[in-house]
């Protein structure tokens, strides 16, 4: 009879997936972009109460990417087809892109913005927004936030693949923000260098005759700086980069005076965005869900986004490197399944059933 009653309450608890989406995406959105601004707001003031020779120093990088996660069951309006840099093919599936703050070589990573691309329409209408425009009004949007609440950011340092190189929106950053959006180059671009001559993308990714330079800031790099010229981009600043095993590539921005180590450094911080995706998917389980409408979906990934600010801060700050996060969810799913449940009055959702209960 108790196993009964108990099989009872269980049907009656709330539907996870009428939980999720009790509130539109809007509001989950909200949510999401005011968690990234509670966290980074102290942290800039902190620093903004330092020396100008500190602020210009702070480590504070922008990181753009998009990720396609597989979706299960019944196909929403989100779902479309998508090319997966991960897997190197089209797949089925949904579009994600998302805006992180990256703190110092990875100390800490902050989601600030996710936003889920809608395909194209098949019939007649203009196209939907793409990844580029995305991430322009993230953008846009994340640093008028942080101003209406006092804050002056300095100009932003945004990385992004090459699949983000696009000339309005590296020159809007640069007018709009006086930031700079850096990018890796690709094979078929063509540049004008300032002694005259002509090269190609191809020939930064190849070519071995450059003038190379080393940095105690960056140990075992290898780089170039080049000023050239694009008929796409105009006046550019160029980075050729060799690293010991490691392709020879180059990355590339509107001109500026930053730096050649300090663009490196910023550039080798895009990979903790990789890192979320990766933690999304396969230790969060994002495509396992079974939703079935638009803002139940988005509050299931505004969570899972929340989950992975939660391990990368427990596991980078708070254990300092000695547990992993793959360590901290087994021992999580380990040590949950011996939570007193009767105490909590949780035995519908308790993994095992004590001997009492059943």
């Amino acid at each position: 009879m108790r196993k009964r009653a108990y099989a009872d309450r269980a049907l009656s608890l709330p539907n996870p997936s009428r939980l999720l989406g009790a509130l539109p995406k809007r509001s989950w959105l909200k949510r999401l972009r005011r968690l990234g601004q509670e966290v980074l707001e102290p942290l800039w003031r902190h620093a903004a109460s330092k020396s100008e020779a500190t602020r210009s120093r702070w480590q504070w990088t922008w990181v753009a990417d998009d990720s396609v996660f597989k979706k299960y069951g019944e196909q929403l309006g989100l779902v479309g087809t998508w090319w997966s840099g991960q897997e190197h093919r089209v797949l089925s599936g949904i579009d994600g892109v998302l805006l992180v703050v990256v703190i110092g070589e990875g100390k800490l990573v902050v989601p600030v913005d996710f936003a889920i691309r809608r395909p194209d329409p098949t019939g007649p209408g203009a196209p939907c927004r793409d990844k580029l425009h995305w991430v322009q009004v993230m953008l846009d949007g994340r640093m008028a936030a942080f101003r209406r609440r006092g804050v002056e950011l300095p100009p932003p340092l945004v990385v992004a693949d090459s699949w983000f190189s696009d000339s309005k929106l590296m020159r809007h950053v640069a007018t709009t923000h006086q930031g700079t959006f850096l990018v890796e180059g690709k094979s078929t671009y063509v540049f004008a260098l300032a002694d005259g001559r002509q090269v190609k993308g191809e020939d930064l990714q190849h070519q071995r005759e450059w003038p190379w330079r080393d940095s105690p800031q960056i140990p075992g790099v290898r780089y170039v700086r080049l000023r050239a010229t694009s008929p796409t981009y105009g006046a550019v600043t160029v980075i050729v980069v060799k690293e010991a095993d490691e392709n020879q590539f180059y990355i590339m921005c509107i001109e500026t005076a930053i730096s050649g180590p300090r663009l490196i450094r910023g550039w080798k911080r895009r990979h903790w965005i990789e890192h979320c995706f990766r933690t999304l998917k396969h230790l969060l389980a994002t495509g396992a869900c079974q939703v079935h409408n638009e803002d139940a979906y988005y509050g299931h990934l505004v969570l899972r986004l929340m989950g992975c600010l939660v391990l990368f801060y427990t596991s980078r700050v708070i254990c300092k490197g000695r547990l992993t996060m793959e360590e901290i969810i087994f021992s999580l799913k380990h040590y949950w399944r011996f939570v007193d449940c009767e105490s909590l009055e949780l035995q519908a959702l308790s993994w095992e059933m004590s001997e009492k209960a059943a």
